[in-house]
């Protein structure tokens, strides 16, 4: 890869994190580390394999490792263990109503609302020391068409959900598919432009797709007359900040753009 030519976005960032403006509210970032870089550390010179100074010793060979098959974790779980992906699966497929599938909306636009998450649910008060307690899943969903975050307790033994709740400006942590959604916008708007010619400087190919990035981010609620006016329903809207990684490659320095996915626009904030 050729070196970074510092032009367009300002620089690519470098390190484990990158410094985020009082503006923006943070939930959940976890940068993931440098992709393709060396850890196997030391140098060919410097020594040998543990076989190669037991057979340079006239020792047996080291036999190979043997790496054990994963246990099946079956269709269901127990007590509190964590959810199998069956019971992830159907706990979904329970909680998502065929009236919730017709009126509701996705990132993309698409009918039906978007999952984000599905996790064992607490037990109730009087089932804690219960071993023969029913297994319950929480599942969360971002409606987009009511900008609204719907939640879910499924009762993973009866099939029935028993609980519903509702909340409008509450935003929870962002999926893989948001992240993706939010580049795509990203990618196709004019305010782009610059994040692609950084692209291009890394990599000397065009940025097209958000599968040619490495992605993390941040919800970003709006401050008062910090920023442009576009973006004052952040909050009530879903809105993120994106901070890309070219796969294999140096971070881009793209927050100062926020993706407003309610509303499927971009805006700039101004880092002075």
């Amino acid at each position: 890869m050729r070196k970074i030519v510092h032009r367009h976005l300002g620089k690519v960032v470098a390190g484990a994190a990158i410094a985020v403006a009082g503006t923006a509210v943070m939930v959940g970032i976890t940068l993931p580390g440098t992709a393709g870089a060396d850890e196997t550390g030391g140098n060919n010179g410097g020594g040998q394999s543990a076989q190669q100074a037991a057979q340079g010793q006239g020792a047996g060979a080291v036999p190979p490792g043997v790496v054990e098959q994963a246990p099946n974790e079956g269709d269901k779980g127990t007590g509190n263990d964590p959810l199998t992906d069956d019971e992830m699966d159907r706990a979904a497929q329970l909680a998502a109503s065929p009236q919730m599938r017709s009126a509701g909306e996705d990132v993309e636009g698409d009918r039906g609302p978007q999952r984000l998450g599905v996790d064992i649910a607490e037990p109730d008060a009087d089932e804690v020391d219960d071993a023969n307690a029913p297994r319950r899943a929480e599942v969360s969903f971002y409606d987009y068409k009511a900008d609204a975050l719907v939640t879910r307790i499924v009762n993973l033994d009866t099939g029935k959900v028993e609980e519903t709740s509702t909340e409008h400006g509450v935003q929870p942590p962002l999926s893989r598919d948001e992240y993706a959604e939010a580049a795509k916008l990203l990618i196709a708007d004019p305010l782009g432009a610059d994040m692609k010619a950084d692209f291009k400087d890394a990599t000397d190919k065009e940025l097209t797709s958000p599968e040619q990035l490495q992605l993390n981010g941040a919800v970003y609620r709006a401050t008062p007359g910090a920023q442009p006016a576009v973006l004052d329903k952040c909050g009530e809207h879903r809105c993120v900040r994106l901070f890309p990684k070219v796969k294999n490659g140096p971070w881009i320095d793209a927050r100062s753009f926020v993706i407003d996915l309610s509303a499927r626009k971009v805006a700039k904030l101004d880092m002075r």
